[in-house]
């Protein structure tokens, strides 16, 4: 025989082939077998643990969202600021005009700047949000986060030193990007690096921390309320440098999220990550990162993320709850918070009992957004959302008969009661539960586009609702005062019931439980009583 052919055919070296390669193949098999136990039993682990249990193994992942939380108290620092400024007597008296329904009184701020101060930061920050889903996700939380607080820091020059309206809308402006970036990546980054049980008050730090911007402006606005120069509102603009450096320094500092790590394939980064986040004693860094491979592999594809895919299948749903949730925090009584001194004011309240109301209603929205931490843990999302906005329709609309009943004194503590209740309720249900929902619906690959497109939507609809707000308080303009609550009101029974029909309940879900469930097409109303078997994969 041909030595070439009894080479070809011999049995013994097809044998050991062979066996080489059903070896390969065995081991592979048990490879992809010991990494989808190592993620179900990752799982398992956070299911079974309780809040307090969480906390004490995850411990520095709680830091962390706090710090990245703190990014939020800027936008809402000076969006509550500009919302005083239209308020405060010095501004109004360099930059107002004479009130036409009463000329001897003290001068207004006029509608349209009124309305373009305070719509201007937001649509800078439109643009950010769309900047930051590109930017993020090319370069991670950490690194888009330094980018935006370094711009920052730039453009609080442009607001201190400007000396016309014009001047104040553009910086307002471009303070708004960096906004942006920090809307768009805190409450992902927040829920990507705590467990399960800790994704509410994770998430809800959030609220708590736009609260305490509110405190601050508040208070600072009050102190100089009664100063006759341009330290009354010089000073609080400068305070906006508080806090780009110190966060910058403490982010520097902070891990990357290990979601963000093994999407991009860096495994190892992100068990040191995970590492970071929790105890060692309490945790298996790489079976948790099994559990997150097991999820990103479950919305694996070759193509790179991007917007379109937001409005396609199931990512369309997911899109539609997180942009309609954002959408919401503008018609239900979000709005009469965001001015609430001047809403005081135009109830009949004077200056300084108005802007002492004003730091009041901050400073219980605080309280009750820490209240909120156990009631959406414990008891769900959904039912919370739900709830908080059925009772503030009902005193929006309350808030709006009070107002029809006739200019008495009565009748303007009425106003400035339920305003007050409003303001605060709204941060005790629907506002904290929002930014769970917004942090659990979207898919892990297209979490940073799907926020920043939620966000897009939630300014997209505020710029218009802040010049019907404005034109309905205004002395100048539709000059309603309280009877605004019927509009809002209107708007919240839209919203709560769309809510009703499209919100499904995802608390206690993993990760890989919401992305089967959104591509089951479970219907919203039967999440809660849907199981999903641990070894699932689909």
């Amino acid at each position: 025989m041909d030595p070439d052919m009894e080479a070809k055919h011999n049995p013994t070296q097809e044998k050991a082939i062979f066996t080489e390669t059903e070896n390969a193949a065995f081991a592979e098999k048990a490879a992809a077998a010991e990494y989808k136990a190592g993620a179900i039993e990752a799982e398992n682990v956070e299911h079974n643990m309780t809040v307090m249990e969480a906390v004490k193994a995850y411990p520095m992942a709680s830091f962390w969202a706090f710090v990245m939380s703190f990014t939020i108290i800027m936008e809402s620092y000076d969006v509550f600021l500009m919302g005083n400024f239209v308020a405060l007597p010095r501004f109004k008296e360099e930059y107002g005009i004479i009130n036409s329904h009463d000329p001897t009184g003290p001068k207004v701020i006029a509608t349209k700047w009124q309305s373009s101060l305070q719509v201007s930061g937001q649509l800078g920050a439109l643009i950010g949000v769309f900047l930051a889903g590109p930017l993020t996700s090319r370069i991670g939380y950490r690194y888009a986060t330094l980018v935006g607080l370094m711009f920052l820091n730039v453009f609080i020059f442009v607001f201190y030193f400007g000396k016309s309206m014009p001047v104040f809308f553009v910086a307002q402006l471009l303070e708004g990007l960096p906004w942006g970036i920090f809307i768009a990546n805190a409450p992902a980054y927040c829920s990507e690096i705590v467990p399960i049980k800790l994704r509410a008050p994770a998430t809800q730090m959030l609220q708590m921390f736009w609260a305490i911007g509110s405190i601050i402006v508040g208070a600072v606005t009050y102190r100089y309320n009664s100063v006759d120069n341009d330290s009354a509102f010089r000073i609080p603009i400068a305070l906006q440098w508080m806090f780009p450096t110190p966060l910058a320094i403490l982010i520097w500092f902070a891990p990357e999220s290990p979601w963000w790590l093994v999407r991009k394939g860096r495994f190892e980064e992100a068990a040191h990550s995970v590492e970071r986040l929790g105890r060692r004693s309490k945790m298996n860094s790489s079976e948790s990162v099994a559990m997150m491979r097991r999820v990103v592999d479950l919305e694996k594809t070759d193509k790179a993320p991007s917007l379109l895919e937001l409005f396609k299948g199931t990512d369309l749903r997911r899109t539609l709850i997180v942009a309609g949730v954002y959408a919401a925090q503008n018609l239900t009584g979000n709005l009469i918070a965001n001015q609430a001194v001047y809403f005081f004011q135009q109830a009949g309240i004077g200056d300084n009992t108005a802007f002492a109301l004003g730091l009041i209603t901050s400073a219980l929205q605080m309280i009750f957004v820490m209240l909120s931490w156990i009631l959406t843990s414990y008891f769900g999302r959904r039912s919370i959302y739900l709830w908080g906005s059925a009772a503030n329709t009902i005193l929006l609309v309350a808030l709006g008969i009070a107002a029809s009943v006739g200019a008495t004194n009565a009748a303007s503590l009425a106003q400035a009661s339920l305003g007050l209740i409003v303001s605060v309720l709204f941060t005790l249900g629907p506002a904290p539960a929002s930014w769970v929902i917004i942090g659990e619906t979207s898919a892990i690959r297209l979490r940073p586009l799907t926020t920043g497109m939620g966000r897009a939507t939630y300014y997209i609809v505020e710029i218009p609702c802040i010049f019907l707000a404005s034109y309905m308080l205004n002395p100048t303009g539709g000059n309603l005062g309280g009877k605004c609550g019927y509009v809002w009101g209107g708007t919240g029974l839209f919203c709560l019931v769309v809510a009703y029909f499209f919100l499904p309940e995802m608390r206690g879900r993993s990760y890989r439980e919401i992305d089967i469930m959104f591509k089951r097409k479970i219907p919203a109303r039967k999440w809660k009583r849907t199981e999903i078997d641990v070894q699932d994969d689909e």
